[in-house]
């Protein structure tokens, strides 16, 4: 397997997503985000990672005001460099960092947070249930610094799946997927 072909599929599923995501988003975000408090009731979930949208992503800004009225902590990632994040808790105001994304201020907290669960935006998805993203790597990176493993969930407007396994084995893993079309979940 060599990179190319991930690239490849990597640049068809961000044509459909920027197709997709001018057709119905507010109604797939909906249902996307329904399916997510799902997850996270069934799993008794208190501590959540999760990410600030770009326009192919997700909106996953009603979830987090449900989330936040009932109480659970939300954090989101902070760039702190070319390829890393930290996350911080989750307050307004926010702003747009030097990729566009939206953050919340960086909180200087110390203290490590252990999430339950984190909720990851994806480009595409592979047979082993492996993140296809833009290739940066901020998640694969973040993720492999922990100790422990959350509950990881996938979105995704448009179910964008390679039939080859493009992937790489440090590439992060899915328990879920949760597309337009509903919930995947991994093989055991």
């Amino acid at each position: 397997m060599d990179n190319s072909s991930k690239n490849e599929f990597r640049k068809e599923c961000i044509k459909k997503l920027k197709i997709s995501s001018n057709k119905n988003k507010l109604r797939k975000d909906k249902f996307i985000s329904n399916e997510i408090k799902k997850i996270i009731i069934n799993n008794k979930i208190k501590n959540i990672l999760l990410y600030l949208p770009l326009d192919m992503e997700v909106d996953l800004r009603q979830l987090i005001k449900w989330l936040r009225i009932n109480n659970y902590r939300v954090y989101v990632p902070f760039i702190t460099g070319k390829t890393t994040f930290k996350a911080v808790p989750y307050r307004l105001p926010l702003k747009k960092n030097k990729y566009n994304i939206p953050e919340a201020n960086n909180s200087n907290v110390k203290v490590k947070i252990k999430f339950d669960m984190a909720i990851v935006p994806i480009i595409g998805f592979d047979d082993s249930f492996r993140r296809v993203g833009f290739g940066v790597g901020f998640y694969d990176r973040y993720f492999s610094s922990l100790s422990y493993k959350p509950l990881v969930v996938f979105t995704q407007l448009h179910k964008c799946k390679s039939k080859e396994i493009i992937t790489f084995e440090h590439d992060l893993k899915a328990d879920f997927i949760v597309t337009n079309k509903g919930k995947l979940w991994k093989k055991n």
